[in-house]
């Protein structure tokens, strides 16, 4: 079972020797009928043979065309405060990736620490989803959290969020590569937004802007940064950041790309002296959860770090011997914001009509 950066060293080409090689050519045999699949069922759904189905408010889908994390719950809290703050009643809706008997995941968690006001329905069903935010929030507007290969609802706005560290999946589809669909799905997209995109130099971006927009030329545009603005303890205590600059710390993480976790840690001037990382929307059982704290207990660090996303799963658990932060951070837009709110204003004039029977408006 590999690790996400022991997989993306495989299907990148990193790892060498026979063993890799043989590897990657039994994932390349499978790739092949799963992108076949992929292919007819977007076919089928661009050609009009399988329906899409509208709702009865403005739908703003955020997702992503490769594996793992590219930012969504960052953009998604971004945009339902953009929408509240102009009095749009705003709901998420997500697969609720990780979860059992409906329990909130860990996406759901974090977004729920992040924006407690905000409704959130996981429900693998969009369209139920959204229907169900719309009876039961009387929402005038659903944010789709991780939505753009669920094709079955109708969305008025398809932001695509690409990662500038790993922004073409390795040029394969799962399970050679990290794509969830072949780079043409790019076409779909009505606006790009760049993450991470502090991580890499004006040349590269440049270049990832002109392969995406060759797929979607009418496309919008926007780059971000995942910017740190805090250290949380488990109690929700916020730390500056400077508190572990250039001291000694270990650091774990359960996200789909722990490589740029680590980046984000490294260009705080953290010193990582041991770090682990366990598979996305990781549960960390008792067993799991005591191999992790007796790791770090042989550690000689100031601290260990996580991400919210992980921290929302086992603050209640820490045993405290040594401190455990998370590193809270905020998606701060470092161009094409103005073109953005250009295109997203019509979506407030739209959903600030739609009033339910019963409620008195705001």
């Amino acid at each position: 079972m590999f690790g996400p950066s022991a997989f993306r060293d495989l299907v990148s080409g990193r790892r060498k020797g026979i063993a890799a090689t043989l590897s990657r050519a039994a994932l390349g045999a499978l790739e092949i009928p799963y992108t076949a699949a992929v292919r007819w069922r977007n076919h089928r759904y661009d050609v009009g043979r399988t329906a899409v189905t509208r709702v009865e408010v403005p739908v703003v889908c955020v997702g992503n065309i490769t594996l793992g994390g590219t930012g969504k719950t960052p953009t998604v809290a971004w945009l339902a405060s953009w929408f509240s703050d102009r009095g749009i009643r705003v709901a998420l809706v997500s697969r609720g990736y990780g979860t059992t008997s409906g329990a909130p995941n860990d996406e759901a968690l974090e977004l729920a620490h992040n924006l407690p006001h905000v409704p959130h329905v996981l429900d693998a069903d969009r369209v139920r989803g959204a229907r169900r935010a719309i009876a039961e929030h009387d929402c005038q507007l659903v944010i789709l959290d991780d939505g753009f290969q669920h094709r079955r609802i109708h969305r008025d706005l398809d932001i695509v969020l690409i990662d500038a560290t790993e922004p073409f999946g390795f040029e394969h589809v799962f399970p050679r590569g990290t794509l969830r669909e072949p780079l043409a799905g790019w076409a779909r997209a009505n606006h790009f937004l760049l993450t991470r995109a502090e991580l890499v130099d004006k040349e590269r971006r440049s270049a990832i802007r002109a392969r995406a927009l060759h797929y979607a030329p009418h496309a919008g545009w926007v780059e971000a940064s995942h910017a740190p603005r805090c250290l949380q303890s488990p109690a929700g205590e916020k730390l500056p950041l400077e508190k572990l600059r250039g001291q000694s710390i270990a650091a774990f993480c359960g996200i789909g790309n722990p490589a740029g976790f680590r980046r984000t840690l490294d260009a705080l001037g953290y010193q990582v002296a041991a770090a682990r990382e366990f598979p996305d929307h990781f549960a960390y059982g008792a067993a799991h959860f005591q191999e992790l704290v007796q790791w770090i207990d042989k550690l000689d660090v100031a601290a260990v770090v996580c991400t919210v996303k992980d921290l929302v799963k086992i603050a209640d658990r820490w045993p405290g011997r040594t401190p455990l932060l998370a590193l809270s951070a905020r998606l701060e837009i470092l161009s094409g914001q103005q073109q953005l709110e250009e295109v997203l204003a019509p979506l407030v004039e739209q959903a600030g009509r739609i009033e339910f029977p019963g409620r008195a408006r705001g």
